[in-house]
């Protein structure tokens, strides 16, 4: 099994696949974005629809890196419930955070129908599932405090969250009407054919080499060419490759990987899921599952299937599917693959300020909706020359002692985890 993009089901089933040339030549631009993820794509769109010069530059194929990968969860928020978020932020920039977050689902589904983007969207909701009683406790803090600014997000007793879900497995669950389930790499790819219709130039196979500024210009070579603009967005979030000329900012690097069923039976279909929620749990090491369009379960959990421990998260993944469902204990899974999640010590995204440009990175496995966010209001800041748009303030620096330590932590605790839970 191979963790390359191609072997995920989302390679499989996109129907959405546009092409761009590779970049060659010499191009100026108002904004040059290097990143071909949510948020690139994003502020790509932006830009050309308020009339700006684009070239946006992607050195695989749009979307082969985070995004995707992605679950699919069109979620409303972060992965910080408010007060820790203000706690974080402060409470008036917490506040405007949590606010436009709250709206970044409606975004997502506003551009799908704006632009019919074909990623099987499903705007009904998602559910956060209390994997033990002990998660009812989190799950109840969240709802205080979610309702607490005005969140129309219901809790569901274990009776109600097992028959939503159709999983004994579940002990309540959290549940959020604004968020829903997309195909993650249709919408990136489905974000550059908007972007490209509306006047953006999009490259793919095109890494970024170098990078320098000279006086109010940006410089970005290739391998086969270089482009001058005068506003640039770095935006390759967990995949940041090296860059003469420019340091990315560190991050966290977490693994999360994936398989999925073949298409369930009708029978099945009547009782897991039949609303077609996506779920994520509470448990310290998350695991998630959702419906996919052609009836097939997609489920996931935390780590890596690239090194020698890898088998342990393989083997249990079909453990895991029959805990939630029994009915689904012979199911075969298929189509395995795993993606990289950038992740700050505060579990909030970031904004660095270039002097023309911006670097956006830290989702923390929250892509979708952030991506969108941020990359729109990345491109409407620069071209503007206003920051007050920006979800949060633009910081001058960032570090992480230690990043690799941590990430082999995380990496360390799923793979233990994975081989004694679920037995």
């Amino acid at each position: 099994m191979t963790s390359d993009l191609a072997s995920s089901l989302w390679h499989q089933t996109c129907q959405e696949n546009p092409a761009f040339p590779e970049f060659t030549g010499e191009a100026a631009a108002d904004l040059v974005v290097i990143g071909g993820g949510y948020t690139g794509c994003s502020a790509a769109l932006k830009a050309a629809e308020l009339g700006a010069s684009v070239r946006l530059i992607e050195a695989d194929g749009i979307g082969s890196g985070g995004s995707g990968r992605n679950v699919g969860l069109a979620n409303a928020g972060l992965w910080l419930p408010p007060e820790d978020i203000n706690a974080e932020l402060g409470a008036e920039t917490g506040s405007r955070l949590s606010q436009l977050l709250a709206g970044a689902p409606e975004m997502v589904f506003s551009l799908i129908r704006k632009h019919a983007i074909q990623c099987e969207p499903e705007n009904n909701g998602t559910l956060h599932c209390a994997h033990a009683p002990s998660g009812l406790k989190d799950l109840q803090r969240r709802h205080a405090q979610l309702t607490a600014i005005g969140a129309p997000v219901e809790l569901l007793s274990r009776e109600d969250a097992i028959q939503r879900t159709g999983s004994e497995a579940v002990h309540g669950a959290l549940f959020d009407p604004r968020a829903g389930t997309i195909q993650p790499l249709a919408y990136v790819r489905g974000l550059a054919r908007a972007a490209a219709s509306a006047g953006a130039q999009l490259h793919s196979n095109s890494p970024a080499t170098a990078i320098s500024r000279d006086g109010s210009t940006w410089h970005v070579a290739t391998p086969k060419g270089s482009i001058r603009a005068k506003h640039l967005i770095m935006a390759t979030n967990a995949y940041a490759r090296e860059i003469s000329g420019y340091d990315a900012p560190q991050v966290i690097p977490v693994h999360y990987f994936q398989a999925a069923t073949d298409p369930l039976p009708a029978p099945l279909l009547n009782k897991i899921l039949p609303n077609k929620e996506g779920c994520w749990d509470t448990a310290l090491v998350m695991s998630s599952w959702r419906l996919d369009q052609g009836g097939r379960l997609v489920i996931g959990g935390m780590g890596a299937l690239n090194h020698f421990g890898s088998a342990l998260h393989r083997s249990w993944l079909p453990r895991k599917l029959a805990a939630l469902y029994p009915d689904l204990k012979a199911a075969k899974l298929h189509s395995h693959w795993h993606g990289r999640i950038a992740m700050t010590t505060e579990h909030l995204p970031k904004i660095l300020d270039l002097q023309g440009g911006f670097a956006c990175f830290g989702y923390s496995g929250r892509g979708i909706g952030p991506g969108t966010l941020f990359g729109t209001a990345m491109a409407e800041a620069l071209l503007a020359g206003d920051q007050t748009c920006l979800p949060v303030p633009p910081a001058q620096g960032h570090a992480i002692p230690f990043a690799g330590l941590r990430s082999a932590y995380y990496e360390t605790g799923a793979t233990l985890t994975h081989l004694i839970s679920d037995r």
